[in-house]
């Protein structure tokens, strides 16, 4: 299970945020439950996807910095 950090924020009338560590995951939502949900549905698309495309070829590893 991999865990990202979500930056969100209530306005007056709508919950906004996105994910810190990818670009381009951002949502807007009328109640932060529903913000929350979907912005974790890409990150459920791209981690399927990802792991598709994993073969025997590849090889993971961690990278700190």
């Amino acid at each position: 299970m991999t865990e990202y950090k979500a930056v969100i924020r209530q306005t007056e009338k709508w919950w906004i945020g996105w994910i810190a560590e990818i670009s381009g995951v951002n949502a807007q939502a009328k109640t932060r439950r529903e913000l929350l949900r979907d912005l974790r549905s890409p990150l459920r698309r791209q981690s399927q996807e990802a792991l598709s495309a994993a073969t025997e070829e590849f090889e993971e590893v961690s990278i700190r910095v």
